[in-house]
């Protein structure tokens, strides 16, 4: 048993609503990854990708001076969170669909399964970008 004590959520004041709200809204993604690992009877393959938003900024540091909410780089400029969800979409089906191609080359699944795959995971994402673009909902199955 853990000496942890349980986490309960109080509600928020509408205070905190409203800071809430302005961080959420204030939000510019820069950047998205997306890994993936598909397990299989040869073995797992892993497959990565990112990608990056108009911005000059490195993942090596630059720009670490005027980390802040008050002060911003005016070089970068990044997507909206709602922005970012259809990117990170676009982004997980390509990287889905590299690991799935990888695991096939790998001999990982065969090319039944590949093809079942694929055509299964670009029908489920286009209902994610889909309903994402028309009204920025998850759709619920």
């Amino acid at each position: 048993m853990s000496d942890n004590p349980p986490i309960t959520q109080a509600p928020l004041t509408k205070e905190q609503q409203d800071r809430l709200c302005r961080i959420r809204d204030g939000l510019k993604i820069t950047k998205v990854v997306c890994t993936r690992a598909i397990k299989g009877r040869a073995g797992d393959t892993f497959a990565g990708l990112a990608a990056a938003w108009n911005t000059v900024q490195e993942d090596g540091g630059q720009g670490l001076v005027h980390v802040g909410l008050e002060e911003a780089d005016p070089q970068v400029q990044g997507m909206t969170l709602k922005e970012a969800v259809i990117a990170a979409h676009l982004v997980g089906l390509q990287v889905d669909l590299v690991a799935l191609q990888n695991a096939c080359a790998g001999g990982v699944i065969d090319e039944n399964r590949l093809v079942a795959d694929i055509q299964a995971t670009k029908h489920n994402y286009m209902l994610l970008i889909g309903s994402a673009l028309t009204n920025g909902d998850t759709p619920t199955k």
